[in-house]
């Protein structure tokens, strides 16, 4: 595969009962996005561990609104905990997750590389890697998958449709390991969301902040979304230099 010629699949669910079922969800990051996935992951029957930077005793008051299937931990307990995790915050060039505790799990990456916030990486400026990539590389042992990048944090409790419904949501997917993209497919499907498979990582960038993929975040169908990541070029990202 060329970086001219993407190979988007339209990626359906497949059966659930093919697959042991996995019920709890660790999450490491309690900010807007991690929260609200949270809030529509235990709309549909998950349990969910979650954690922050700060300690387990800052959460009680959004783990008393979330209710008796979520609790608060630190994020080496989350990890440990999920039947796969989630990872709401920013990488670090320095890793910063608990590689051990996530080794052998599916890790969903919601991060997307924002200069102003993160500053220059300059593997990333280059185009030699990607930030998912990268947090592939922190956790060696673990399947990394993009996932929840392309939506507006509020929307992922309630953009969703059922399936079949026309002008449906799509949302894209990039991994290494075709089991991270079933999963994510799954999860998508449940909240309310088509997918569009962009895998692997090396391919992620078609949907990074500036590409066509970006901009039009907030209302694509998967049609839509299939067309905007084949139309992403190297020279449409953020800009190398500020």
């Amino acid at each position: 595969m060329t970086s001219a010629e993407p190979h988007i699949r339209r990626t359906s669910p497949s059966n659930p009962g093919t697959e042991p079922p996995m019920t709890t969800i660790g999450i490491i990051g309690a900010g807007e996005v991690g929260s609200q996935i949270a809030r529509a992951a235990l709309a549909h029957g998950y349990e969910v561990v979650i954690a922050n930077s700060r300690g387990p005793e800052t959460l009680e008051n959004l783990v008393a609104e979330l209710g008796p299937s979520a609790r608060a931990a630190r994020a080496a307990d989350a990890a440990e905990a999920g039947d796969f995790a989630v990872v709401a915050v920013p990488l670090k060039v320095v890793n910063d997750m608990p590689v051990a505790e996530l080794a052998g799990k599916i890790v969903l990456d919601t991060n997307n590389y924002m200069i102003w916030r993160d500053g220059h990486i300059p593997v990333i400026d280059s185009g030699e890697k990607t930030v998912h990539e990268l947090r592939q590389e922190h956790l060696p042992e673990s399947k990394v998958v993009q996932a929840f990048t392309h939506i507006q944090a509020p929307r992922i409790t309630t953009a969703g449709r059922p399936s079949g419904t026309p002008g449906r949501l799509a949302l894209p997917v990039s991994s290494d390991y075709p089991e991270a993209v079933v999963l994510v497919t799954r999860l998508y499907d449940q909240f309310g969301f088509d997918t569009a498979d962009n895998s692997p990582l090396s391919e992620s960038w078609r949907t990074a902040p500036g590409q066509p993929a970006w901009i039009d975040l907030a209302h694509q169908t998967r049609d839509e979304l299939i067309a905007n990541v084949a139309g992403a070029r190297r020279d449409r990202g953020q800009p190398r230099h500020s």
